[in-house]
């Protein structure tokens, strides 16, 4: 159904401005109902037998090398403890199993930078990705349980970065390129990282911006930081230090291939760090098991995915927790093809998001209430311009949509129906 409130009429015209805006109730396509991923019996099930709901989720989603003992141990609650005595690899289960399951071939990612360089990425190129920078960082004495900080750009080689600490049990620390290196300096510190990886720059809004300077200001205060591995992507020129290894240098003449090892189900996958705007950043701990089957459950039930039709954006920055669950984790557990972009929605043109939709026939889109009110400020026109035909569901994160919000199913134009969802703790059944 469709829930709003009638204040305001906002822009004239245009499926966003519909979208909120629309105060009619809608029961789902018939076809869209029949076939959805996710109906009313997953409340049920989840209802009857919570823990027998997860544990089915756990063996649909993951490959375990060894089962666990216990579902959940809840004796030192409130902290939680998945699939006690289960081993898994993070790594194994996004990229290698799909290979071995014979879909090497199917796309793992089409990326666009913001100049206009694009690369098409199957799950068997990144499988040969993630070992070669598996590989380099042993060579570079990354162990397991040793913790990595990456200061990426959105690039392909932030995905291979974190899916080969995953590989090798160092649990990485993302942290957004937008951040001060005094944002970055605290976060190394309180993890204790001892790798960090960065790229000379960025592009932004049709600029050359670098990043590594943050880096040299933070590292220098951080003694206990081993090597910067840095990721060539403007070629502009850095300063250097004893620290500092190209990536290109390091990981391009490694070995293609790396057996992973299985951890155990609690084993730290990665720490997300708070904003810090109420107070010093907090470190929020990841474990693998619990953490890796809520998104690949939630990725494919509140999304409605389709992993072999379906092409799915999130447009946000992997260094928030949007972007781990559902860029890189969710995705990639399930198999989907997604898209990905380096720059901003106005570069070179207000119309660039429309554009790559219409391009790579993106058919799931999630992004943020923000971002669609800076559309409809925008104009109707502008995404009027291009095909959205493929658009069956779009997903917002991040904040409220305004009092104008609508969630639920509705028909937005005469040929496309839009499904509106929310990622978080379960489903909504289609229809209600």
């Amino acid at each position: 159904m469709t829930e709003t409130s009638t204040e305001g009429t906002g822009p004239e015209g245009g499926a966003l401005s519909n979208l909120l805006h629309e105060t009619r109730r809608f029961d789902p396509p018939a076809e869209l109902a029949a076939h959805a991923n996710a109906k009313a019996d997953e409340y049920q099930r989840a209802a009857d037998d919570r823990l027998g709901f997860w544990a089915d989720a756990a063996e649909r989603f993951l490959t375990w090398e060894r089962k666990w003992d216990q579902v959940l141990d809840w004796s030192k609650a409130p902290f939680a403890k998945w699939y006690v005595g289960g081993k898994l690899n993070a790594a194994y289960n996004a990229v290698d199993r799909h290979v071995e399951a014979g879909h090497g071939d199917r796309v793992a990612y089409y990326w666009e930078g913001e100049p206009g360089d694009t690369r098409t990425i199957t799950y068997a190129d990144l499988q040969k990705m993630v070992s070669q920078a598996a590989n380099a960082l042993i060579e570079l004495g990354v162990r397991t349980g040793d913790r990595v900080a990456i200061y990426m750009p959105m690039i392909p080689e932030t995905v291979v970065a974190m899916l080969a600490c995953a590989r090798l049990g160092a649990p990485h620390t993302v942290v957004f390129g937008g951040f001060s290196a005094t944002a970055l300096r605290d976060r190394i510190q309180d993890c204790d990282a001892r790798i960090v990886i960065t790229v000379d720059g960025q592009y932004r809004r049709g600029n050359q911006a670098a990043l590594k300077p943050a880096v040299d200001e933070a590292v220098a205060g951080c003694p206990d930081v081993r090597n910067v591995l840095v990721v060539r992507r403007t070629g502009q020129d850095v300063a250097w230090t004893d620290k500092d290894v190209w990536w290109h240098e390091v990981v391009d003449r490694q070995p293609t291939t790396h057996t992973p090892e299985a951890f155990d189900a609690e084993h730290p996958l990665y720490v997300m760090y708070t904003s810090g705007t109420t107070g010093k950043p907090k470190g929020i701990l990841h474990t693998t098991g619990g953490y890796l089957t809520h998104v690949a459950y939630t990725h494919w039930a509140v999304f409605d995915l389709k992993p072999e039709t379906d092409i799915f954006w999130t447009a946000a920055d992997i260094g928030w927790v949007t972007g781990h669950s559902y860029i890189v984790y969710g995705p990639l557990i399930n198999g989907a093809t997604s898209v990905m972009y380096e720059g901003t929605p106005d570069t070179p043109h207000q119309g660039r998001w429309w554009e790559m939709v219409d391009k790579y026939k993106v058919s799931i889109l999630y992004t943020a209430p923000t971002t669609i009110r800076m559309f409809m400020k925008w104009g109707a026109e502008v995404p009027a311009r291009y095909d959205l035909s493929t658009l069956r569901v779009l997903g917002s994160v991040g904040g409220r949509s305004t009092p104008r919000r609508t969630s639920g199913t509705g028909t937005t134009s005469g040929t496309t129906r839009l499904r509106w969802s929310t990622p978080g703790g379960r489903p909504r059944p289609v229809g209600t």
